[in-house]
């Protein structure tokens, strides 16, 4: 009999960026594998912030999709409606939130006289959503597995999205009573790990997102490739690519660009989507500069070669990002072989990844100076051997199958509980590293 698992959360395929993104290939995998999953999402919106089609006419009530494997496997896609602001203030993602919890509950209460699920899977952010979790296996007797992307209430804090310090205890309260009661927490990165077993204070697995690297590969057509989309052959690429928002502190890229407005063969490109994005526009157009270039999302069928045209991939975040969100653009940079310049301060886990396997530069977060010299570093660095690393490490990591495979050993066995300590993992890192999804 199959295996049935439940995944709640609110970001989830056809989403091509983010949790979305990665929540999709891993509910996939386990489906090919022959698993019977069943998800609570919303609409897909993610990164522009508004319902995409073809579901904008379906947005205001539920939608059912489904879709049977040859494995035996299913997967039922319970869409739940969601209020989604086209500026997404931190009041107005608490009703985000919100919203979704309300209409996912009644989802849940629907599905809950139905076959019991074995496991269930509740995304982090947001913290709401665990409450189901803890509802259903109260009920029902399943497995509840916590899934960290993001350190929602410490971020909101830090990046003053929310600036009530009785409404962020009381958060800190339900993310405890949460943790309390999971069977198993896991995270996308061994610093944010670290965090949560402070706060948790039980074992921790870590389960990264994953790449496909039949997907994402290196070519050798760079400049080439530069042509297609506008540049010349000898122009030198800086490309920034993912969501646009504030917790990233992209204007630092503006500042780049200005610094080296002199170099007229560098071109700063800026690609993606989301809420900041005009206010960088408008930044940009104020400071009259000519070397950086605005373009939209890149559909997924061109975005490997459109990743391979840079010879430079800024990761950048603000400091007080550090350990509590991951950008998981990381992984698709070095599947692509690509150089990687990350803003991450000393101590930091994507500080010390980089660092250990040498494929690529970091520099200081919200530090201008820092981004500058490392932009000037990176372009007379030996690109090759940090590329060859990256996708070495790619390769050796960063498959789906390998990480789906540990995570279902660790986390779905039904046999005897396969335990993960947070100390173990850490000593596991040094000869095995993590996964992720797309």
């Amino acid at each position: 009999m199959n295996k049935r698992v439940l995944l709640i959360g609110y970001n989830f395929y056809p989403e091509p960026t983010g949790i979305g993104r990665y929540s999709g290939e891993q509910i996939y995998w386990l489906a090919q594998n022959g698993y019977d999953c069943t998800v609570l999402a919303s609409y897909p919106y993610y990164p522009f912030w508004k319902v995409q089609d073809p579901y904008t006419q379906d947005k205001l009530w539920y939608k059912l999709e489904e879709k049977c494997f040859e494995s035996g496997g299913r997967i039922a896609v319970h869409r739940c409606p969601m209020f989604i602001p086209k500026n997404p203030t931190g009041l107005k993602r608490v009703l985000l939130d919100l919203s979704f919890f309300i209409t996912a509950f009644f989802r849940l209460l629907y599905l809950l006289p139905g076959k019991r699920f074995d496991f269930t899977i509740t995304i982090l952010p947001s913290v709401s959503l665990g409450l189901l979790g803890v509802f259903y296996k109260k009920i029902r007797g399943t497995r509840l597995i916590c899934h960290v992307h993001d350190l929602q209430i410490e971020a909101a804090r830090d990046l003053n999205l929310i600036k009530s310090e009785t409404a962020i205890r009381l958060l800190f309260k339900l993310e405890k009573f949460i943790f309390d009661r999971c069977d198993k927490i896991t995270c996308v990165g061994e610093g944010m790990a670290k965090k949560v077993k402070a706060k948790a204070l039980k074992e921790i697995s870590l389960f990264f997102n994953t790449t496909d690297l039949e997907q994402f590969f290196p070519t050798h057509n760079r400049n080439d490739l530069k042509q297609d989309y506008g540049f010349l052959s000898d122009d030198t690429v800086i490309l920034y690519s993912g969501a646009i928002g504030e917790k990233q502190g992209i204007e630092a890229i503006l500042y780049a660009a200005k610094e080296n407005a002199h170099h007229q063969k560098l071109k700063f490109v800026i690609c993606g989507s989301g809420p900041y994005k005009e206010r960088l526009q408008g930044l940009a157009k104020e400071m009259q500069l000519q070397n950086v270039f605005f373009l939209p999302l890149q559909p997924m069928e061109k975005l490997n070669q459109f990743l391979n045209m840079a010879d430079i991939h800024l990761i950048v975040q603000k400091a007080n990002a550090g350990d509590l969100v991951m950008p998981s653009k990381l992984n698709t940079v070095l599947a692509i072989g690509g150089l990687a310049l990350v803003t991450a301060n000393a101590g930091s886990g994507m500080h010390t990844l980089i660092q250990k396997h040498d494929m690529g530069i970091v520099v200081d977060a919200e530090n201008q100076q820092a981004l500058n010299d490392g932009i000037t570093s990176a372009l007379s660095a030996n690109a090759e051997i940090l590329r060859q690393n990256a996708r070495t490490y790619a390769e050796s990591y960063l498959s789906i199958g390998r990480i789906m495979r540990s995570f279902e050993e660790s986390c779905l066995s039904s046999g005897p509980d396969v335990r993960h300590t947070l100390e173990p993992v850490n000593a596991h890192l040094q000869h095995t590293q993590p996964q992720t999804i797309e």
